[in-house]
């Protein structure tokens, strides 16, 4: 099957073919046709398998089929993403298939100065992609309305619809109109039944498209796992990399702190590397990303905000120097290699503390993963596992509020404060917000309902649409 057999126009097409691209991958052939239908779909692919062209390019037929509107353009068609860098992708995606198209779009997230975005709105878009913060900061300053928009695209749609965002997305759909006068779109590489549950609450009679097995990851991915002692991953790290030359490698640790030191440490091995988390300024991610791509930064050290969004063409190696609290992460992660066909290696460095880790991805996964102790680097039987630090990586610990603060910005810093949000309004940065409430002594703020954690989450949503 070609693209020309999914009813595309001519535009559309000559774009595709710009690419080098000829055959649709499988979740586009499902969710193509689907979307040109207007039925709202909820999508679910192996990461990696191209759901961005699935819902960007039927979005701009849809947007095409109607005359442009006299004077400014209101904004018709929304995505909504969880981080600057897949606001970022997605945006380009936009770009690149709609050049031969009148449309107009825009991408807003934080992290940046919010003026030009302004400029950007005040000029009329047809297309937004924003991070759910920085879309209610230009409500707030009413530099954008959503009343007509048509289409809306919630982009990895489980971690938008998981606790850290359900607050900001109900805003953002009590500002949108009624349910029954847009389409809806619901993307992601993994939906647990519990999140399908709280879709399903969402969409009218969605279309359920799914390509492979739930949560499963790409066939070309090689995986394997090493055991080491936990005060011996870095030392194992930097041999294998050396060793094997490996010339590009995305590294993943559980915490931003400890992504900064391994970087480090990397950087006193020999080897040209960086860190990207959430607490580096949108300049500082930026450079590191572009440093990473054009082959100047020979590791990428990344907490669990760069397992979406980033998208690398043909990296050969992930590695998982610390297993995620949560088993859909480690879905994530690895597929940021293995792209689009290419073949890719996954690596995880697993020391007696992560045991339970792994065995959770293994269920998740329904399969073992190979297991290869290296000479050398045998782990001491005599070593009893610890428990692993609950942070803000880990949604069973205070991830709901933690996280949402922290990627309201589209994955800015949570430590800012009050004060310094205000004096940044006061430069055009974004609209000041009331002071957060004070934490407690378990470092959760009082949700004020009935319940905790995920459940109370539900509870909120289940309540109204928004």
């Amino acid at each position: 099957m070609s693209f020309d057999t999914l009813g595309l126009r001519a535009e559309l097409l000559r774009a595709i073919s710009d690419q080098g691209y000829t055959e649709p991958t499988p979740i586009q052939k499902k969710a193509i046709p689907v979307i040109l239908q207007g039925k709202d779909v909820m999508a679910g692919a192996q990461t990696g398998t191209g759901k961005t062209a699935g819902f960007t390019l039927p979005l701009l037929q849809r947007l095409s089929e109607t005359p442009l509107p006299k004077g400014r353009r209101p904004v018709r068609a929304l995505v909504i993403t969880p981080t600057r860098e897949l606001a970022a992708q997605v945006g380009a995606s936009v770009e690149t298939y709609g050049r031969h198209l009148h449309l107009r779009s825009a991408v807003v997230f934080g992290g940046v100065k919010i003026n030009p975005q302004i400029d950007k709105l005040r000029r009329g878009v047809d297309v937004l992609v924003a991070t759910p913060g920085r879309l209610l900061d230009h409500v707030s300053q009413k530099t954008v309305d959503l009343s007509k928009v048509e289409f809306l695209v919630l982009d990895e749609a489980d971690r938008m619809l998981d606790m850290g965002f359900i607050h900001d997305i109900r805003k953002v759909l009590a500002l949108l109109p009624e349910n029954g006068k847009r389409q809806n779109l619901l993307f992601s590489a993994t939906f647990s039944r519990e999140i399908k549950e709280l879709a399903h609450r969402l969409l009218n009679q969605p279309e359920l498209l799914e390509v492979a097995q739930r949560n499963t990851t790409a066939d070309r991915i090689e995986q394997v796992v090493h055991p080491v002692d936990k005060r011996r991953k870095r030392e194992l790290l930097s041999h294998m990399i050396g060793s094997r030359d490996w010339r590009q490698v995305l590294v993943f640790t559980r915490t931003k702190h400890g992504a900064n030191r391994l970087a480090q440490q990397l950087e006193k091995d020999g080897l040209s590397a960086a860190a990207i988390h959430g607490n580096k300024s949108q300049g500082a991610r930026t450079k590191a990303l572009a440093g990473f791509k054009n082959g100047e930064v020979r590791v990428l050290v990344a907490t669990d905000i760069a397992a979406r969004g980033l998208d690398i063409s043909q990296l050969p190696h992930v590695v998982n120097f610390e297993l995620p609290n949560v088993p859909e992460d480690y879905v994530h992660r690895i597929g940021r290699t293995g792209r689009a066909g290419n073949e890719g290696e996954a690596v995880s460095l697993v020391c007696v503390d992560e045991h339970k880790l792994l065995k959770d991805i293994e269920r998740l996964l329904k399969k073992d993963i190979p297991s290869v102790v290296l000479e050398g680097y045998e782990p001491d039987p005599s070593i009893k596992p610890e428990p692993i630090q609950k942070g803000r990586n880990s949604r069973g610990a205070g991830q709901s509020r933690n996280q949402g603060q922290n990627r309201r910005r589209g994955g800015g810093s949570a430590k800012k404060s009050a004060s310094a949000r205000g004096k940044s309004s006061a430069n055009g940065n974004q609209a000041p917000r009331k002071p957060a409430k004070k934490p407690n002594a378990g470092g959760q703020q009082n949700r004020n309902r009935t319940g905790s954690g995920r459940g109370g989450e539900r509870a909120v949503l289940l309540g109204g649409r928004g």
